[in-house]
């Protein structure tokens, strides 16, 4: 039996007979990794525990992203989202906080290469919500600023929104290794913080069976709320 405490870190967003969507901690893996030794607890097992049956993550949230992650509940809706995810079908939003002004709107198509050499097309969709510049030094520079983006990503690659951000100069802050080491280390020394700042707010896909509307959104974390409120006097 998960304990209380435990059950906190996963809270329900959505839950029907086939689909369940949680607000996935920042750190949490999703699954076991034999790239991740360090890390003995993960979102499959927790959630099974949690609910008391098999869980299936129909899609994946790097560990230190946070937000809307969703699981089938059977096998058969896992392979129909599954398709849907790779057919392009599912409506993806996130939000970051980024170094630097960031243009009003953006998108960026810039193809993205695996581990194997494959190189892919990726293209990812940008908004700025909110510009701030605060008394902080850093390096030859008096003040530091900072962007709040909404990302939509139409593709789905391996760490697209840290690599395009990177390759626009606008790096993700808490993100390694594709951010900027000197903006996460302001972050530690400052403001003791070494989260990364990006939150998959809201998915939204049409039911399989059902054909119902689904749209999840996941308030945001606390360390996300945190640096909202310091870097630009919002919550949300």
């Amino acid at each position: 039996m998960i304990d209380s405490a435990r059950r906190a870190l996963l809270p329900i967003l959505y839950q029907s007979a086939e689909l369940v969507a949680i607000n996935k901690p920042h750190g949490l893996l999703v699954h076991r990794s034999p790239i991740a030794s360090d890390a003995s607890e993960f979102a499959v097992q927790l959630l099974r525990d949690q609910l008391g049956q098999r869980v299936y993550p129909v899609h994946r949230l790097d560990r230190k992203t946070g937000g809307v992650l969703l699981f089938a509940l059977d096998e058969a809706m896992n392979a129909a989202m599954q398709q849907r995810f790779m057919d392009g079908l599912i409506d993806k939003t996130y939000v970051a906080i980024v170094r630097g002004f960031t243009d009003d709107t953006q998108t960026i198509d810039y193809p993205l290469r695996r581990d194997d050499g494959v190189v892919q097309e990726a293209v990812t969709h940008l908004k700025t919500i909110s510009r701030t510049e605060i008394p902080l030094a850093a390096g030859k520079h008096a003040t530091s600023r900072y962007s709040l983006v909404e990302l939509t990503p139409t593709t789905g690659r391996m760490h697209q929104l840290r690599k395009h951000m990177a390759h626009v100069l606008h790096p993700i802050i808490g993100d390694r290794p594709h951010g900027c080491n000197k903006q996460n280390k302001l972050f530690l020394e400052h403001f003791s913080m070494n989260t990364m700042l990006l939150h998959a707010r809201q998915l939204r896909f049409q039911h399989p069976t059902t054909a119902e509307l689904i749209d999840i959104t996941a308030p945001f974390q606390t360390e996300f709320t945190r640096m909202l409120a310091t870097l630009f006097g919002r919550t949300e």
